[in-house]
């Protein structure tokens, strides 16, 4: 008797990021976007070298790597990938969206982004390519005015789409779309956790509960961060 195969995967969300750490708006944020959009997994990317991010208090990668994995866990949806950790160099979600359609071929991809990140996506490296190559995905942010409108992008690429006022998204002429979608407004941040750690306030009820262990466990944030080769 042979094994059965596990169910291609038609809708693939890709939802990259720091991580540092990752927080319950994170998980909110991906469970939100699967379930409004059908996907059949979310795929947590933590990134190497962000580009657009100083490394200032940047954890290790194994320790990024380690607490995604740690707060997904339960969810058969959502999985961890490894794949600009691995790569050299900075971490262009062009580069990773390539990969993951050599990976997965007869998916329908979607990058998920929040709408901070959309303003800025003129900047992102083959931006041009990217809106092409795979659908986006752009998030409601907590305390940031949410407008469902192409103007962060130059004329040209605006000129490119077609408005559909009943799906909310703007349909590329090759077929991609760019969806917007706002979801539940939890106003946390790393980089605020990472302050509450520094000055001894709990974050408990901000991060899972496996993260906050982990946290615990490795002390991390609380002083001058220290690399390490595995965790």
């Amino acid at each position: 008797m042979h094994a059965s195969r596990p169910p291609a995967i038609a809708r693939l969300g890709i939802f990259g990021g720091s991580f540092n750490p990752i927080h319950l708006a994170h998980l909110r944020s991906a469970e939100e976007v699967a379930e409004a959009l059908r996907l059949d997994r979310v795929l947590f990317v933590p990134t190497a070298s962000p580009p657009h991010k100083s490394p200032t208090e940047l954890a290790a990668a194994p320790q990024r790597l380690a607490m995604v994995r740690r707060a997904i866990a339960g969810n058969p949806s959502f999985r961890v990938s490894a794949i600009e950790l691995e790569r050299p160099g900075r971490s262009y979600s062009i580069d990773t969206v390539r990969e993951l359609q050599r990976r997965h071929q007869a998916a329908t991809l979607f990058l998920i982004i929040g709408m901070d990140q959309f303003r800025e996506l003129a900047t992102w490296k083959d931006y041009g390519e990217l809106l092409t190559a795979c659908d986006l995905v752009v998030t409601s942010r907590p305390g940031q005015q949410f407008v469902v409108s192409l103007a962060p992008l130059p004329v040209a690429a605006r000129a490119q789409f077609c408005y559909q006022a009943s799906h909310k998204r703007y349909s590329h002429r090759t077929g991609t779309a760019i969806h917007f979608l706002r979801i539940s407004d939890l106003d946390i941040s790393a980089s605020a956790i990472r302050s509450r750690v520094r000055r001894g306030a709990s974050v408990r009820y901000l991060v899972p509960p496996s993260v906050h262990r982990y946290l615990l466990q490795h002390q991390l944030y609380r002083g001058r961060l220290k690399t390490v080769a595995g965790a």
